[in-house]
């Protein structure tokens, strides 16, 4: 065999000798998958979005891959050795399973440029792991954040703002602008333009890394004074005990702790603010998803993502947000949300109960 390899080579113009030299040089060059992922990790982490997401990656191959198979070169790893990590983790924890899949394969991916290893990728999930491990979503069924149902919304804000502290405050915001928690303990004053009304929060604290404005509403407004007062434009807006901190998510759950909700998320409240536009109003769909700054589809950008269609999203918040004060009759009356000589004024109508309620636009 090594003669017929050594003839094939002869048969190339090239040594025998000298490439036996090049594989063992190769070999000794060779980093263990430990070191390997040390190296991608180093080589990615400027490009992530905060230091936690290399701390995670770190701990989740420490804890479940490197005393599996992080002494072995990276070029020995097999199919076998990525299943001795991913699986007896893939029921249990599907979610870390799924990830530390991604991250062994990534590496992998990383030492097959850097010429450390040939051939396939064995974490490679289509075509190939996918033949040996379920889907994930049929592993276990997908937790969703805990939502309060939307016709609870006006009672839950009533009982949230009879909270003292900064952590009410936050929460109260994050569910009038529809906004992820992290989004708005981030939040700092030179976001908030007053002037006009608006959050304008950069593309890298958003999710979708692409700057999202927020139509501030009456309510909205009213929490950001409270806190203006003696504030410096780049101070948070949401301020945690310590200096220059911002409130940790705990803060907002806690709060939901203190009110005995315990079975609500922060999150889930974004959940409450799509069913009630999807059950009680005739935005469109494309509408809401921009309002929570979600990615839409291929044909929705090329319809609509010459704009942000903020005028119309300011109805929709000011909409939202009377209904978070409780002034929606849901199902009764048709509210106008503004003077109904405005050209940004809705058509109004009236309800069974014969009555048009006329709310301030801002």
């Amino acid at each position: 065999m090594k003669a017929a390899e050594a003839r094939q080579l002869l048969l190339q113009g090239r040594d025998p000798l000298g490439s036996r030299a090049d594989e063992k040089a190769r070999r000794l060059a060779c980093p263990t998958f430990a070191e390997a992922a040390r190296r991608y990790i180093e080589a990615h982490k400027a490009g992530w979005k905060n230091v936690k997401h290399a701390a995670q990656w770190s701990a989740t191959l420490s804890i479940y891959a490197y005393p599996k198979f992080g002494d072995l070169p990276v070029s020995a790893v097999e199919t076998a050795h990525v299943l001795s990590a991913v699986e007896p983790i893939w029921s249990e924890k599907p979610e870390t399973a799924s990830r530390l899949r991604g991250r062994i394969e990534s590496i992998l991916d990383y030492a097959k440029a850097r010429r450390w290893r040939q051939g396939e990728n064995p974490a490679a999930w289509k075509g190939h792991l996918a033949l040996t491990l379920r889907a994930r979503s049929k592993v276990r069924r997908v937790e969703h954040h805990a939502a309060l149902p939307w016709r609870e919304t006006a009672e839950f804000m009533s009982a949230l703002r009879q909270q003292a502290g900064v952590g009410s405050l936050a929460l109260q915001f994050a569910i009038l602008t529809a906004a992820r928690s992290g989004e708005v303990r981030g939040a700092t004053w030179d976001e908030i333009d007053l002037d006009s009304n608006t959050w304008t929060t950069p593309a890298g604290r958003m999710k979708a890394h692409r700057e999202h404005r927020v139509p501030l509403t009456v309510p909205a407004l009213s929490i950001l004074r409270q806190l203006a007062v003696g504030r410096a434009p780049g101070e948070l807006v949401f301020p945690g005990q310590r200096p220059g901190k911002p409130l940790s998510d705990m803060s907002l759950t806690a709060v939901l702790r203190r009110m005995k909700r315990g079975d609500l998320t922060a999150h889930g409240f974004r959940s409450s603010f799509r069913d009630w536009a999807a059950e009680t109003t005739a935005y469109p769909n494309e509408l809401v998803e921009m309002a929570l700054a979600h990615a839409v589809s291929s044909k929705v950008e090329a319809a609509y993502r010459r704009g942000d269609m903020f005028e119309k999203r300011r109805r929709l918040m000011a909409d939202w947000a009377a209904h978070c004060e409780g002034a929606a009759q849901t199902g009764d009356d048709v509210i106008a949300m503004c003077d109904p000589a405005s050209e940004l004024c809705p058509p109004i109508g009236v309800g069974p109960l014969g009555r048009t309620r006329i709310m301030p636009l801002i």
